[in-house]
């Protein structure tokens, strides 16, 4: 088995609010992050896919298809967004970067070739916070 990454980037906004928390317990637990006014990060984006060496190619799987495949069904809807607002995939979720992390799983997994898996979905909202998503429970 061989495990082939692709590092992607995009920029969103967001706040980290619960609704049924007054905006004091809100501050108290999301501090800055649940700013009135949103926030934004610079996510950088690590897709693991795994699978069997093509013998006449040599690939797990075409690295430009793969990348294809990431902006088509993720960084195209997720870039320059507000993602409490305008990612349909998101709607009614938390946008954690572990609830985006999981979101991003949902939405590519299903479009991968037949002979490669999603192994990891890595999702970094600073250089110093990230996530990594291994799929199921």
């Amino acid at each position: 088995m061989v495990y082939l990454t692709r590092h992607e980037h995009f920029n969103a906004a967001h706040k980290l609010s619960n609704p049924n928390w007054t905006k004091e317990k809100n501050v108290e637990v999301f501090g800055k992050c649940a700013n009135e006014n949103w926030h934004g990060h610079n996510y950088d984006l690590m897709i693991t896919v795994k699978g069997k060496v093509d013998p006449d190619t040599g690939f797990v799987m075409d690295v430009k298809k793969l990348s294809e495949l990431i902006t088509d069904h993720v960084t195209e809807k997720l870039d320059h967004k507000n993602l409490n607002m305008d990612v349909p995939f998101l709607k009614d979720k938390f946008p954690s970067t572990e609830n985006v992390a999981i979101a991003i799983w949902e939405q590519l997994s299903p479009h991968l070739p037949k002979n490669v898996k999603l192994h990891c979905v890595k999702l970094y909202e600073t250089p110093r916070i990230g996530v990594e998503y291994f799929g199921g429970e």
